[in-house]
């Protein structure tokens, strides 16, 4: 296994994009666990399963299930299809984004993509972004960050995203779907969000994207 900077945050803060320029600029892996969770919702939401179905039946329909990463492009393979398919842009889905919250709440959904994420960390150094990669996914990581912002900085990139992704959604749906998912991220019985005690906290609400990237840069940089 190679050297780990764990990055955690709640939705909206950026840490997504800063996660993917910062593996660029250090030649480490990007793992984007979001991808990896809407990707499972979509496979899930699919085979007709939602909150309310048994660990059983989720846990059955995971079976052979596998998620891949190919130039920065999100496949599936469905046990019962011949060939994977480019969900990339299906995942991105405010109703999507609903149900990765809802089922990353599962441990058997993070039972599952748990043993995913530490074989892509065995690849070489990575990025790892999510919502519990610094205290549950790779606790003894190189480097800890936590990257946060307002709650009305976040509903607001979050309405320019979807927005910028052809969604149509109101600022008053923005700000629901933030305080929903903070909400079910931080009460979650399993592996909630949290700041892990030795992670370095940043908070992005008046800050540009490249002003933290040089930020994080200066930290790894100095050890």
């Amino acid at each position: 296994m190679g050297r780990i900077i764990a990055i955690d945050g709640p939705s909206g803060a950026g840490k997504s994009t800063i996660s993917r320029i910062l593996a660029e600029r250090l030649g480490f892996i990007y793992l984007y666990t979001g991808a990896l969770y809407r990707a499972t919702a979509l496979y899930l939401t699919r085979k007709g399963l939602d909150e309310d179905s048994p660990d059983e039946e989720i846990e059955k329909a995971l079976r052979g299930f596998s998620i891949n990463f190919k130039d920065g492009r999100v496949y599936v393979k469905d046990p019962e299809q011949s060939d994977e398919e480019d969900v990339t842009d299906a995942i991105r889905t405010t109703e999507i984004g609903h149900y990765a919250s809802v089922f990353s709440a599962r441990g058997v959904v993070r039972a599952f993509l748990l043993g995913i994420q530490r074989d892509i960390a065995e690849r070489g150094d990575i990025i790892a972004e999510g919502r519990d990669m610094t205290t549950v996914v790779f606790p003894d990581s190189w480097k800890k960050f936590f990257i946060t912002a307002s709650e009305n900085e976040r509903a607001k990139r979050r309405f320019e995203q979807l927005r910028g992704n052809g969604i149509d959604v109101s600022m008053e749906e923005a700000v629901r779907d933030v305080r929903e998912r903070d909400k079910r991220d931080q009460e979650r019985d399993i592996a909630p969000l949290r700041i892990a005690e030795d992670a370095i906290i940043i908070d992005t609400s008046n800050k540009g994207i490249h002003e933290v990237i040089e930020e994080i840069l200066r930290i790894v940089e100095n050890g």
